[in-house]
C-alpha cells in the first residue's frame, strides 16, 4: 500500500520498500538462439571427439600409421590450427560482424573434413585435420552469446552451452566406434562435414548480421592480467592437453587387455550414461549453490586419481582400466560443463569476446600438445611416461585452482583488471 501512494504520488519508493523483483525467464527466442548456437558450438567439439576412440586403431591400417608420434600429430594437429586462428577470428568478428566469420570457418572445417574422408595416407588425414581446426569459430560462438543473449540470462545459456559440449564429448565417445563400424573413420570425416553444412545454414536464423552494440571494450592486455581467468586458462589448457595425451593410449590398452574393438563403444556408453547422471547435480550445486570452486577442485583430483590408476592400469586386467576410465569421463564431463561458465562470470563485459577467444585459444593449444606430446611419449618410452606426465599436469593444474576466488553472483559485473 505505501509503495501504491508513493507511486500515485511520483516519487519513487525507496529499495527497501519493496523487495527485488526476480529477473524474468528467459524468452523463447532466448532460449532458441542458446540452442542454436550450443548445437554450433558442440559441433566443432564433435569432429575433435568422435575420432577420439577410433582413430589411433585407424591409423595402422593406413601408410605412415606405424609411427605413433606421427599419429599423435594427426590427433591433436586441429588443435594446433584452432589455438593460432581463436583469436584473429575474434578480432575479425568484432569489427566485420560474427556472422561472416561463422560462414568462413565452417566451410574450412566442411572443406577439412572432406579431405580427411578421402585421405589415401596418414600425411593427408593430418593435412585434413589441420583445415578442420583453421575453421576456429568457437570464441566467435561464445562471443555470440553476450550478442543475442541479455545479460541477466547469459549465465544460464553459457551454462547450458557447457553442459551441451560435455554431452557432446560422452555421446561422441560412444558413437564413435558405433559409426566406425557402420561407415569407417572415412565415414565420420565425411558426416562431420555435411553437419557443417547444416550448420551453416543455422547461422542465419540466429546470428544477428551486425553485432549488437555494448560496453566499451576492454584491452587485451587488461584481460591477461585477470587472475581469475589466468587460473581458468590453464585448467582448460591441462584439461585438453592431458584428454589428447591419454586417447594416444586408451584405445590401444583396452585393445590389450583382452576388449574387442567392436565392444569398445560399451564402456563409452557407459561413461555417457555416468556422465549425465553426475554431472547434472554437480553443476547445480555449482550454480545454484555457490559452490562452483568446491566442485571444481572435485573434479580435478577425481581426474587426477584416474590418471594414476591408468598409470598402473597396463597388465592389471581389464575391470581396473574400464573402471579408471569411467571416474574419468565423469570428472571431464563435470570440468568442461563448468568452466565456460565461470569464465561468463569473471570477464569483465567489455572483454566478454577477448576473454572467449583466449579461453579458447589455450584449449586448443592444449589439444595439440597433448597429441604431440603423448605421442612421443608412447613412441619412445610406452604408457607408463604418458600417464606420468599427465598426472604432472593435472597437479599443477590443481595447485594454480586452490587460489581460485569464489565466483562474483549472477548479474554483477565482473572483476576489474589488476592494477
Amino acid at each position: 500500500m505505501d509503495t501504491e501512494r508513493a507511486l500515485s504520488a511520483g516519487i519513487a519508493p525507496s529499495p527497501a520498500a519493496e523487495p527485488a523483483a526476480a529477473p524474468p525467464r528467459m524468452g523463447r527466442a532466448e532460449m532458441r538462439a542458446t540452442a542454436w548456437l550450443a548445437s554450433i558450438s558442440a559441433l566443432r567439439l564433435f569432429g575433435l571427439f568422435v575420432i577420439l576412440p577410433v582413430f589411433a586403431l585407424y591409423a595402422t591400417t593406413l601408410p605412415g600409421g606405424e609411427d605413433h608420434a606421427r599419429v599423435g600429430l594427426a590427433m591433436g594437429i586441429y588443435g594446433l590450427t584452432q589455438g593460432a586462428l581463436q583469436i584473429p577470428f575474434g578480432w575479425v568478428s568484432d569489427r566485420i560482424g560474427r556472422r561472416p566469420v561463422l560462414y568462413f570457418g565452417l566451410s574450412l572445417f566442411a572443406l577439412g573434413s572432406a579431405l580427411a574422408a578421402w585421405a589415401p595416407d596418414l600425411f593427408w588425414v593430418t593435412v585434413g585435420r589441420a583445415l578442420q581446426g583453421a575453421g576456429a569459430i568457437s570464441g566467435v560462438v561464445l562471443a555470440c552469446v553476450a550478442d543475442v543473449i541479455d545479460e541477466r540470462h547469459r549465465g544460464k545459456a553459457m551454462a547450458f552451452i557447457g553442459v551441451t559440449i560435455g554431452l557432446t564429448f560422452a555421446g561422441s565417445l560412444a558413437l564413435g566406434p558405433v559409426l566406425e563400424r557402420g561407415i569407417g573413420v572415412p565415414g565420420i570425416f565425411a558426416l562431420t562435414g555435411v553437419l557443417a553444412v547444416g550448420a551453416l545454414l543455422a547461422v542465419g536464423r540466429v546470428v544477428p548480421a551486425v553485432n549488437r552494440s555494448g560496453p566499451a571494450p576492454v584491452a587485451f592486455a587488461e584481460v591477461i592480467r585477470i587472475p581469475a581467468l589466468n587460473r581458468l586458462n590453464v585448467g582448460v589448457f591441462a584439461l585438453h592437453l592431458t584428454l589428447m595425451a591419454l586417447f594416444v593410449v586408451v584405445p590401444l590398452m583396452m585393445r590389450d587387455a583382452g576388449l574387442g574393438e567392436d565392444r569398445h563403444w560399451q564402456v563409452y556408453l557407459a561413461a555417457m550414461i555416468a556422465a549425465v547422471v553426475l554431472m547434472i547435480p554437480a553443476l547445480v550445486l555449482a550454480e545454484r549453490r555457490g559452490k562452483g570452486k568446491a566442485v571444481m577442485l572435485g573434479g580435478i583430483a577425481l581426474l587426477l586419481a584416474t590418471q594414476v590408476v591408468l598409470g598402473f592400469a597396463a597388465g592389471a586386467g581389464l575391470a581396473l582400466v574400464v573402471g579408471a576410465l569411467l571416474a574419468y569421463f565423469v570428472a571431464f564431463n563435470i570440468l568442461e560443463a563448468q568452466l565456460p561458465s565461470m569464465i561468463s562470470r569473471f570477464a569483465p563485459a567489455g572483454a566478454r569476446g577477448s576473454a572467449s577467444g583466449l579461453y579458447a585459444t589455450l584449449q586448443f593449444v592444449g589439444t595439440f600438445l597433448g597429441g604431440a606430446i603423448g605421442g612421443w611419449l608412447y613412441q619412445h618410452y610406452g604408457s607408463s611416461a604418458v600417464f606420468a606426465f599427465c598426472s604432472v599436469v593435472t597437479s599443477i593444474w590443481l595447485i594454480a585452482a586452490l587460489g581460485m576466488p569464489a565466483a562474483p553472483p549472477r548479474h554483477t559485473p565482473g572483476p576489474q583488471p589488476a592494477g
